[in-house]
């Protein structure tokens, strides 16, 4: 779900913030500069939120509600502005063999939506069946690896929340079911057939796991949708309810859905800081925090499917799940007490709050390889760019993924959505159960990236980013510098080496 938060002023420079690690068999890359940025019309509702890239056209595609900003991916000028409006509010591009598929919520957003193809080379609607219903409030599309299918993660939220049914100071609170509450699904479209082959629900599929939270006045919602390499599976957020479920794509059904537990904030190495007190400070506490993924993406190695996750966490868009742990009822003393938890699952001494402050690793049935522990917040403090004013609540908030394979390594990047200025993590994952902290790109004048994307040109590589906050879409240009038997970030450009192959998020290729 997207919010709308108060931005700061911020100049225009390029900051790098890195260690110096040793890795063998890795160049060390060097980060020339920030490529360029481009700012979009917001006044008129031209917002920055996916970004999506077409090597056929060699341009970026940004999604953000009003329409779609096509930008030169070298330089990024504006190539063209597609005014979307007549279609509803545009919430997700992908891009695959020239064609550019967006999603789009109706004006009632308990109304289905819909799904529209474009032409990336003329930039206008596909030729042929081009536009598709799906459920209501379609937030994320993307097409299997290749490219016979688009899945729709159709979220289904409500207009009106349902209502408490225990008393108030009661914990853990339950809620009843909205009056209109749309069913959250996956569409699949045949691209061969130019149709809605299925749309998978979640309603009685077998549950595994831990921690799914069920009783909060809403059905499930789809968030994000990560495919398997085969194309055969897909991992499906389902972030307030703590899960992913798992959809046969063949059959157009789930399997399961797969509770994905809760993080210990007691635990050496998961400190958070609970206080807006305007001094970061990371300590443990009595507190467990519920995974919550938004953005996935997969990776297979050694024949098995591993998921990446970033763990932002969400309560319902009005709050109503949400309460200080100070609250009469749960009691909580300070430090915690200003902490926001879920008061679906919290009750006194046992508290848990929205999202782990991390990104995961997790194996194709929800078990976790690899968490990021404390890694994230603390470097956004040693960086300076730490959003105290966000600590009772998620941290730093980890929104996107991306994923790059280079000479034989994958890294993955994580986008940080409440810091003061734009960061991305860097993570190399290519031994998932070790995966090891490389440093952060930080980009002054951009707030809050939201999508994520990698490409290639003229040998040159580049990490394209869609900041919601600042209204932006930038891109780091990342180049090599030879320096066999170490990786010395200099400025953490780390891909840009002969042979690399990028993997994005969302498999648009």
């Amino acid at each position: 779900m997207h919010r709308p938060f108060r931005l700061l002023p911020l100049s225009l420079a390029c900051a790098i913030v890195a260690p110096v690690l040793s890795l063998s068999a890795l160049a060390a890359p060097t980060l020339n500069s920030k490529a360029w940025t481009y700012a979009h019309d917001p006044a008129n509702g031209y917002l920055s939120e996916i970004v999506a890239f077409d090597g056929a056209s060699q341009t970026l595609w940004v999604a953000g509600v009003s329409g779609v900003d096509v930008l030169d991916a070298r330089s990024g000028a504006l190539v063209q502005r597609i005014d979307t409006r007549a279609y509803g509010s545009i919430n997700s591009v992908a891009i695959r063999g020239g064609i550019a598929a967006m999603a789009f919520e109706a004006p009632v957003r308990t109304d289905p939506g819909n799904v529209r193809l474009f032409d990336t080379a003329t930039r206008s609607p596909l030729a042929g069946t081009n536009t598709f219903a799906v459920g209501a409030l379609p937030d994320m599309l993307t097409f299997t690896p290749d490219g016979s299918r688009i899945l729709v993660a159709n979220e289904g939220t409500p207009r009106t929340y349902g209502p408490p049914t225990s008393a108030s100071g009661v914990f853990p609170r339950t809620y009843g079911p909205a009056a209109l509450d749309p069913v959250g699904s996956v569409s699949i479209i045949d691209m061969a057939t130019r149709s809605v082959s299925v749309t998978a629900t979640l309603a009685g599929v077998t549950t595994t796991g831990a921690q799914i939270r069920t009783n909060t006045g809403m059905d499930f919602e789809p968030e994000y949708i990560a495919v398997n390499a085969a194309g055969t599976k897909a991992y499906v957020s389902l972030q307030e309810a703590n899960a992913m479920g798992v959809l046969d794509i063949q059959n157009g059904s789930f399997e399961r859905i797969v509770g994905l537990g809760v993080k210990d904030f007691s635990l050496p190495g998961n400190r958070i800081d609970p206080l807006n007190d305007g001094n970061a400070n990371l300590i443990s506490v009595n507190a467990k925090g519920l995974y919550q993924p938004d953005a996935m993406a997969t990776f297979e190695r050694g024949g098995q499917t591993f998921v990446v996750m970033a763990n932002e966490g969400d309560f319902r868009e009005d709050d109503g799940d949400r309460s200080r742990a100070g609250s009469a009822g749960l009691n909580a003393a300070p430090p915690l007490n200003e902490l926001r938890v879920s008061n679906t699952d919290s009750s006194a001494g046992n508290l848990f709050t929205a999202g782990a402050r991390s990104f995961s690793i997790r194996d194709a049935n929800g078990a976790l390889i690899y968490d990021s522990g404390e890694i994230l917040d603390r470097e956004a403090i040693a960086a300076g760019i730490y959003d105290d004013g966000r600590s009772r609540d998620k941290g730093v908030e980890p929104e996107g993924v991306e994923l790059m394979e280079i000479n034989g390594r994958l890294f993955a990047f994580i986008g940080l959505e409440r810091t003061l200025q734009a960061a991305i993590a860097a993570f190399d994952i290519t031994d998932p159960a070790h995966s090891t902290f490389i440093g952060l790109l930080i980009a002054n004048g951009d707030r809050a990236p939201e999508g994520l994307e990698g490409y290639v040109l003229d040998g040159q590589y580049y990490l394209a980013f869609a900041n919601e906050g600042s209204s932006t879409t930038s891109a780091f240009w990342l180049a090599p510098v030879p320096e066999p038997g170490s990786l010395a970030l200099a400025g953490l450009a780390l891909m840009a080496v002969v042979g690399t192959r990028v993997r994005r998020a969302r498999r648009a290729a």
